[in-house]
């Protein structure tokens, strides 16, 4: 894993919250703490020993209160994100609000939200000390003071895939949206406007392999999956117009499909490309090299 990270320098890991505690559904016992500290400072120097660039902060990571979780973000080497999760005292955000950072040239900008729609108790001892401000709201901040600096905007996102769908269609400037908490896999992620949402399931079951080419700032992406599928569709339509039995009729309307393949992908000429790879965390792949 060191290796891969000393070589290849434009890697970025990231992680979008819930990585300390189990699924939250009533306060730690008192003869359970001990272990589920250790625990916590385990999987925190597990993470700052793979090298993780920054992690957010989701609702479970508050399952022993603010206190100590602003005291494990002390000790870790990794940022600890989040945008919108502020002390009531002080009316200050309780980790790093963002992280900006070169990685091979290019400018990125991370930044974190956490959903207060997660907490349904309205006595969670999980938001005891806490304001948790408007995820839209916050977000629009973050994109106005951070998009001019940056190349590559990123939303370490624990609002939920569905909160995570809506953002990405009522506010433009966000590149990615790693999103958290609902746990699922997104092998063909989708593209809402010019914002990759993505998500693998829960439980360190799954890495998920964002590769990034970037031709043209600004110019929006492409899914070099769909470039691939229309270009094999469009072969094929070719090869049917060659066709010696293939009526008149039939030839007039596989003309027009191919028409609008090719509009179609002439529209990526000059976009950025991405793929994505979901890839199982298991026993066997501990030296594949993807997962380094």
């Amino acid at each position: 894993m060191r290796d891969v990270r000393e070589s290849v320098k434009e890697v970025i890991l990231l992680d979008a919250g819930d990585l300390l505690f189990k699924k939250f559904s009533a306060p730690i016992p008192e003869n359970e703490l001990r272990a589920a500290t250790q625990k916590a400072e385990l999987i925190i120097n597990s993470f700052s020993l793979m090298g993780y660039d920054a992690v957010g902060i989701g609702d479970d990571d508050l399952s022993l209160g603010k206190d100590f979780l602003v005291e494990m973000s002390k000790k870790s080497k990794v940022p600890f994100l989040s945008s919108n999760v502020v002390n009531e005292e002080t009316g200050k955000t309780l980790f790093h609000p963002f992280l900006l950072k070169e990685v091979n040239g290019l400018r990125v900008g991370i930044f974190s939200l956490l959903s207060p729609d997660l907490f349904l108790n309205p006595s969670d001892p999980r938001k005891k000390g806490l304001v948790i401000r408007p995820p839209v709201e916050t977000a629009q901040t973050m994109v106005k003071e951070l998009k001019s600096k940056t190349d590559l905007l990123i939303l370490l996102s624990h609002l939920g895939y569905p909160k995570d769908m809506e953002l990405a269609q009522v506010l433009s400037g966000i590149d990615v949206i790693v999103g958290g908490h609902t746990g699922i896999n997104l092998s063909y992620p989708p593209l809402i406007k010019d914002t990759i949402v993505l998500q693998t399931a829960s439980k360190g079951m799954y890495g998920g392999s964002l590769d990034l080419i970037l031709n043209n700032h600004g110019s929006g992406f492409y899914n070099v999956v769909t470039k691939r599928s229309l270009e094999n569709n469009r072969n094929n339509f070719k090869d049917r117009l060659n066709s010696p039995v293939a009526s008149k009729a039939e030839k007039t309307q596989w003309r027009k499909t191919l028409d609008e393949l090719e509009r179609t992908l002439a529209q990526y000429q000059g976009k950025n490309e991405f793929s994505n790879t979901i890839l199982p965390l298991n026993e066997q792949m501990k030296e594949h090299p993807d997962i380094g």
